[in-house]
């Protein structure tokens, strides 16, 4: 018989908790002490249960994944602080991740039973929804939820001083896109589509644009199949940039800094990309000095003007420098090292190996956060800092999601039967 603990923790008060900390993320502050309060639920909670009832909270299979996953993420941090240039700074980032571990746990333990994880992907997707209507509300009013929008692309909920909309929704449109799919069909999964686009295109980061549109992609040939995803893919887009057009010239003003890179010159390859080749040139030399465990974790601002060219972009335009790479690789590089690098990299190949000998439902059931967390970590793209607090704990989040729902209980104890 099921204890009281194991009751209230799976269906009572973790998935609320967890949906919790995603509603605060416009907060910041508060957010931060909703993971740390779940981490020491975690560490609480599974230390009762593993005399109570064992892995009745999280299978060992997600345990493990979610340990395995964290230490990929831990360790670079560990072994760049040694020797790195901010000393204090490096060690006090190595001491307060720690946290993310039994976080990790507490989320996995959210989606490690069916009804939880039916309540948390219902729920991303309904505050994924509320964001995205309270962004449509500013584009026709000016006005949010985050204030009046004094920036010059849409900000929404996070405010005209934390334009991470776009960023945000990009990593959570797939738990939109599968619940409207589910809850309306194909007229639902459309609806959603449109109206994320809308909104994605007028916050303007180029990034989010690309994380989106591979989420459409898998998302609507998975739906549709691959004869109808080119024809829905290239109307969607039309219709979502004709609207975008007509409501803001800073999506106007994107798409030709944009074109700028098709003149093959540097200055102009650089203006498109908003200065972070300046931004690569920098990272390129921390990691070429400090190949073995990088400039330390977060201490790239420290060191960006020692590496930055004569005539770089952001020290030419009165500002101190970047504060990160941009680019989750060159992050990884310039502030862990090799050593960082092929952490991340063995973190890559367990999530993938961990897929590949899954059974199908179980790959099903782990589509959604599996789907995010590759866009969110998609190489080829421009990043926010992964070592920071908030894309940290986004990006995490995601990964105790996948772990979590890829290696849940009863479903696999029933189909093992």
């Amino acid at each position: 018989m099921r204890s009281w603990l194991a009751e209230f923790t799976r269906f009572r008060w973790t998935p609320y908790a967890v949906l919790l900390f995603v509603a605060l993320w416009p907060t910041v502050g508060p957010a931060e002490a909703v993971l740390s309060l779940g981490a020491v639920a975690g560490i609480g909670i599974l230390a009762y249960s593993r005399f109570q009832e064992g892995t009745s909270l999280i299978s060992r299979e997600a345990w493990a994944l979610c340990t395995a996953l964290f230490l990929c993420y831990w360790l670079p941090e560990l072994f760049s602080a040694f020797d790195a240039v901010d000393s204090e700074r490096a060690w006090h980032e190595v001491l307060v991740d720690v946290r993310y571990l039994p976080f990790l746990w507490w989320v996995a333990m959210a989606v490690a039973h069916r009804r939880g994880r039916q309540l948390v992907f219902a729920g991303l997707a309904l505050i994924t929804s509320l964001w995205v209507a309270d962004a449509l509300v500013q584009a026709a009013t000016g006005y949010s939820l985050g204030g009046m929008n004094t920036s010059d692309r849409l900000s929404g909920v996070f405010g005209a001083g934390n334009l991470k909309l776009g960023l945000v929704l990009a990593s959570l449109s797939p738990f939109a896109l599968d619940w409207a799919g589910e809850r309306v069909g194909r007229a639902g999964w459309l609806a959603m589509a449109f109206v994320l686009s809308l909104v994605i295109l007028l916050a303007g980061s180029r990034a989010s644009w690309l994380s989106y549109a591979l989420v459409l992609a898998f998302s609507a040939w998975q739906r549709f199949g691959s004869r109808r995803l080119a024809l829905l893919a290239v109307v969607g887009l039309i219709c979502a940039a004709a609207l975008a057009l007509s409501f803001s010239t800073q999506f106007e003003s994107r798409i030709e800094r944009s074109r700028i890179a098709l003149n093959g010159d540097t200055d102009g390859f650089d203006q498109a990309l908003a200065g972070r080749l300046s931004i690569w040139h920098a990272a390129t030399g921390m990691f070429v000095e400090h190949p073995i465990n990088g400039v330390g974790v977060r201490g790239f601002r420290d060191e960006y003007a020692h590496y930055a060219s004569k005539d770089d972009f952001w020290l030419s335009h009165g500002q101190q420098g970047a504060l990160h790479a941009h680019q989750v690789v060159l992050e990884v590089l310039s502030e862990t090292g090799v050593i960082g690098l092929v952490l991340w990299l063995m973190g890559v190949a367990l999530a993938i190996r961990a897929w590949r000998w899954s059974l199908p439902e179980a790959r099903r059931r782990a589509g959604a956060p599996a789907l995010a967390l590759a866009v969110t970590l998609f190489p080829l793209n421009t990043h926010l800092a992964f070592y920071s607090n908030f894309w940290a704990g986004v990006t995490l989040l995601l990964v105790a999601l996948y772990a979590g729902s890829l290696f849940a209980i009863e479903e696999d104890a029933a189909a093992h039967a």
